[in-house]
């Protein structure tokens, strides 16, 4: 073990490895240049050791849909359900986004996932300066699909979210060239058209020429309420997963956010062209959009992950309790234990990157695989004792028992710092941009 290479040791975890066996080892993670090469106990000279005491070890968690851009929101669009809360408050805020603004609020959004150990997420950002995420993420180390807004129509949409097909796609066409696979691969672009609402048929099929041919992600929401549905059929002449299905947008490059209301045809559609379903529970119980048919769909082999979706509808981005929620709200709709605590784990960790086609990397602590790696504290006074690891991820254990983040084997957080961001800084700067673009809002409200 010597050379150049950067080599770490774990030491004396409790690692719960999400492999397909759903082994747990008690031992030892060697990591060489930021891939795992040696699990169990064995003996190293490697001087970078870390003593893990017996401390609980994971894959790093993954959420597929979240909204970065949407961070310094929090908190401003209570009690409003899904169109309302579009229009009057999310659409106007997004409107008034300066490159500034949006970079700190991807910053405080990243922090915030990191330090809840979600080491890779699928984002939707907004329309303009979607460069500045990738920035932003290049600062904070985390992994990211991170997707450029797509909207060139809709009901009281602000002018500066609508963006001329052509002008849309020649920036989808430079982000891809600059930003996709960059950071050694830990970044890449989804194209992400908002919903059937806010893209004509024009913008739709350019998304689906380009994503295609590349095997870009489209990102996008499906069937989150019932008035959402009502003025799609209103104005598309159909039910939400019909008018993408008709497009030819389905298939396995095509990421639907909710998807709440579907009837059996689209269910149907899901499950023939492996159209992946990202499930938000937080979000559609505080916007009241109802609970997703997740028992149903994993029965016919639909992908089903987790994500918090943004934090003005949340309002955090704390996949521990995207977790519970998912449990709970099931044990309500089907009974107790109907959807499993180790398949909920599953949706949050092996699952989603095999959704994201990323199984070969990240999702589970194997041999050969990224160290993307969370440490939770084993023991504390809320999560003492029990007696299933997958049952007390689920319902006892929260983000607050985080205390190393890892992507690629660098530590981009512990014990509540960062390596080369200041937390207190970055919601000093927060603030400030928040009340400068509350102030040029003003203009889009209705």
């Amino acid at each position: 073990m010597s050379g150049t290479k950067d080599i770490k040791v774990l030491k004396n975890g409790y690692i719960v490895t999400m492999n397909e066996n759903l082994e747990i080892i008690e031992g030892d993670i060697l990591i060489e240049d930021g891939v795992i090469t040696g699990i169990g106990k064995f003996e190293t000279s490697v001087s970078n050791v870390v003593n893990l005491n017996g401390s609980i070890v994971l894959p790093g968690f993954i959420q597929t849909h979240i909204h970065l851009c949407q961070t310094i929101f929090r908190g401003l669009a209570d009690d409003l359900e899904l169109l309302d809360w579009l229009r009057r408050r999310i659409w106007p805020f997004e409107a008034a986004h300066t490159e500034e603004s949006l970079f700190k609020s991807a910053l405080l959004g990243s922090m915030e996932l990191l330090s809840g150990g979600t080491t890779t997420i699928l984002t939707m950002e907004t329309v303009n300066h979607t460069h500045v995420v990738f920035e932003a993420l290049k600062e904070t180390g985390q992994r990211a699909i991170v997707g450029k807004c797509m909207m060139d129509e809709g009901d009281k949409v602000p002018k500066p979210l609508k963006q001329g097909r052509r002008k849309a796609m020649n920036e989808v066409e430079k982000l891809y060239k600059k930003y996709h696979n960059s950071e050694n691969g830990r970044l890449q672009l989804a194209v992400a058209p908002r919903f059937a609402l806010s893209c004509s048929d024009k913008l739709i099929e350019d998304v689906r020429d380009f994503c295609q041919k590349n095997r870009v992600i489209i990102h996008s929401h499906s069937s989150e309420n019932l008035k959402e549905i009502e003025s799609v059929y209103e104005v598309k002449g159909m039910r939400n997963i019909e008018y993408f299905h008709k497009m030819g947008l389905t298939g396995d490059i095509l990421y639907l956010a909710h998807c709440i209301w579907v009837d059996e045809d689209e269910m149907n559609i899901l499950s023939e062209t492996k159209t992946r379903v990202l499930h938000c529970p937080g979000s559609n119980l505080k916007l009241g959009s109802g609970i997703a048919m997740i028992p149903e769909m994993l029965e016919r082999g639909i992908s089903v992950s987790l994500g918090a979706d943004g934090a003005p509808c949340n309002n955090n981005l704390d996949v521990f309790m995207e977790m519970r929620l998912a449990g709970l709200i099931q044990s309500i709709r089907k009974g107790p234990g109907f959807l499993k605590s180790e398949d909920i784990v599953k949706m949050a960790t092996i699952d989603a990157a095999r959704a994201l086609r990323m199984d070969d990397k990240i999702g589970s602590i194997e041999l050969g695989k990224k160290a993307d790696i969370v440490i939770l504290k084993r023991k504390d006074l809320h999560s003492f004792p029990y007696s299933n690891i997958y049952s007390a991820l689920v319902y006892n254990f929260g983000s607050r028992d985080v205390t190393m983040t890892m992507v690629e084997g660098n530590i981009v957080y512990e014990n509540g710092l960062f390596p080369s961001l200041n937390r207190e800084t970055i919601i000093y700067e927060c603030e400030i941009e928040l009340k400068k673009l509350l102030e040029r809002a003003r203009k889009y409200e209705k």
